[in-house]
């Protein structure tokens, strides 16, 4: 390896006697990203000094010593001022260098009995208990942006769409409570994930454990972790929790981003259905008229940034055998980007939808064109003994006639209808209501205002739970 060569305070120099090479020192180093960690590093250092106090490593004065040096650590990365050094590898290395120039031996008595491979999976583990809680939390405030719109339009007439052609009449309130539940699925993925990550490593060592007898269970409950691994070499070599927070970030993202996309229709012109406030829009810098739904666009955007993160992760780890492999130290930006871009797209997208105003009339005069309560008289057929297969090419003969007539199925007159079925008496043309269509939708998971009501009281108890989390 060429270069200048550097001369580090490194944590593993003892069997390479040559200080490593300027550009190995810059490929490796990782304090411009890992220190994020610190807190969690301090965390886990704290468990172990009373550990090693316990077996006997730390005598009673060097733990008080060894705590009081690691609470001064903590205010100085806390004001910004820890004093990083240019041969500090990571931040477990800058974190005992410190320790040493401030207690002397006694801070270097730290490192027994533990490995960066157990310090850093256990830092990852509690940096992901606390951004997936970080997480869930404000999920839950977009649920109740969306729950207090919901509630706001409950009976408003909407059309509900599939491959983005009008489909049947549907209750404003219902369409934005299918997100509410979406949403919810992506915070139960990530509780989910919290579960498998909420286990300690600590006392695995480098990949066997340690002969210094340390328990692992003391080291969990100091931590708040509900449980120990079961295997050390496990617990060093795998990534597989931070790979399922990430699948469940990019899972949420996508929900975000369609959300995004979705808000952008409805703000056009073409569409009128409905825009976001202007604190949530941006102008143009040549057309003055213009209103655009930025940061909706942008939420759609960074969903790619995070489903780069899970796909780049899943890269690093796919082909590493047991135990620890230094490829393992490419697994803290993504979840770190994937982190910080999702504690901006959040709480974005709630703002605009808290401040989306809707358009009554576009809405109403959408739900009851483009035939859609054909799918109503169809099963009003069925209902009257009708095979639906029979009924389906029945209705889809009179939308035919309606539409040559340049009109909806409300031009239909009694004897239109009596001619194509002997089963279309005069009171079907009662059917043709939209109001009379969504109310007849009255199960719990329907559209109909009062189901709607009973379902809005779930969704908010779905919401209130995740805020709370």
């Amino acid at each position: 390896m060429g270069g200048d060569a550097v001369d580090p305070g490194r944590l593993w120099g003892a069997r390479i006697a040559a200080p490593p090479a300027q550009a190995a020192w810059a490929l490796g180093v990782s304090t411009h990203f890992d220190t994020a960690l610190w807190r969690q590093d301090l965390a886990g250092s704290v468990a172990h000094a009373h550990e090693l106090a316990r077996i006997g490593i730390l005598a009673d004065a060097e733990l008080t010593s060894l705590l009081g040096a690691l609470d001064r650590c903590a205010a100085l990365f806390d004001a910004g001022a820890f004093p990083l050094l240019p041969t500090d590898e990571d931040v477990h290395g800058a974190v005992e260098r410190w320790l040493v120039e401030e207690l002397g031996p006694v801070g270097g008595k730290l490192r027994a009995g533990r490995s960066r491979n157990d310090q850093i999976a256990n830092d990852l583990r509690l940096y992901l208990r606390d951004a997936i809680d970080e997480l869930i939390g404000l999920i839950g405030g977009l649920q109740v942006a969306l729950c207090d719109q919901a509630e706001a339009h409950l009976d408003w007439l909407a059309p509900g769409f599939t491959h983005v052609q009008r489909g049947q009449p549907v209750v404003l309130g219902h369409h934005l409570l299918a997100w509410v539940w979406a949403l919810d699925r992506d915070a139960g993925r990530l509780r989910d994930c919290r579960r498998r990550v909420n286990v300690s490593v600590l006392g695995s060592g480098a990949l066997a454990g340690t002969t210094l007898g340390q328990d692992p269970a003391a080291y969990a409950a100091q931590l708040g972790f509900d449980g120990v691994a079961q295997n050390s070499m496990d617990a060093v070599g795998s990534r597989d929790v931070a790979a399922e927070f990430l699948a469940a970030c990019a899972i949420l993202a996508v929900t975000l981003s369609r959300m995004g996309e979705e808000q952008v229709l409805w703000a056009t012109a073409e569409f009128g259905f409905g825009r976001p406030g202007e604190a949530f829009t941006t102008g143009s810098s040549i057309m003055p008229q213009k209103r655009n739904p930025d940061v909706a666009e942008l939420v759609r955007g960074k969903s790619g940034r995070i489903i780069g993160d899970l796909v780049a992760l899943l890269t690093v780890c796919k082909g590493l055998p047991l135990t620890y492999n230094r490829d393992l130290q490419e697994d803290k930006e993504p979840i770190f980007d994937a982190v910080d871009t999702l504690r901006l797209t959040l709480p974005a997208l709630t703002g605009a939808v808290a401040t989306t105003t809707f358009d009554r009339d576009r809405l109403r005069a959408a739900a009851v064109g483009g035939f859609s309560l054909a799918t109503d008289l169809a099963e009003e057929l069925a209902r009257r003994g009708v095979p639906f297969r029979e009924a389906h090419e029945l209705v889809g003969g009179l939308v035919r006639v309606a539409e040559s007539r340049g009109g909806d199925l409300d031009t239909l007159t009694a004897d239109d209808l009596t001619a194509a079925h002997p089963a279309l008496d005069a009171g079907v043309v009662d059917l043709l209501d939209v109001e009379a269509s969504v109310a007849r939708r009255s199960s719990s998971l329907g559209t109909a205002p009062d189901a709607v009501r009973a379902q809005l009281k779930r969704a908010r108890a779905a919401a209130t739970d995740n805020l709370g989390t």
